[in-house]
């Protein structure tokens, strides 16, 4: 039998906290890759990395929108809350990577700490296993 953190738990509301942050946080930031308002978003892109892309980084930066805002649509509104979390920490220590490249290091342990948070979001949404025989210490004499 498996079971998920029961409603009203610490634990739950941590769970809930963390999925509407990691599902509204990626889903505004892929957004802002299309309008730039919170910021130019191509100058975190390591030139190591922009030398060797297919497209240019305007184009780099609107599928990396596409897919944070598919990640975090995923983790809100589908059921697969755990595999969405796994997805936005990979990918956050994947921009972290990039912006260690690209010299923003402060920003790079802002978006490890966030990867480590969503990873801490995937084991909260994971089943548990429940045990149905009691343990050794407390099983009746002879049993």
């Amino acid at each position: 039998m498996s079971v998920v953190a029961a409603p009203g738990t610490a634990a739950n509301a941590v769970r809930g906290s963390l999925k509407l942050v990691f599902g509204l946080v990626p889903v505004v930031a892929g957004l802002d890759k299309f309008a730039n308002l919170l910021t130019a978003w191509g100058r975190y892109l390591a030139p190591q990395l922009a030398q060797t892309l297919p497209v240019g980084p305007r184009t780099f930066m609107h599928a990396v929108g596409v897919i944070e805002i598919a990640a975090g649509v995923g983790l809100l509104l589908t059921p697969w809350t755990r595999v969405f979390a796994w997805i936005v920490a990979l990918w956050l220590f994947g921009i972290s990577l990039d912006l260690i490249l690209a010299g923003y290091y402060d920003v790079a342990v802002r978006d490890i700490v966030m990867a480590t948070s969503a990873l801490c979001l995937a084991r909260l949404s994971a089943p548990e296993l429940v045990r149905t025989t009691p343990p050794l210490a407390e099983r009746p004499q002879g049993a």
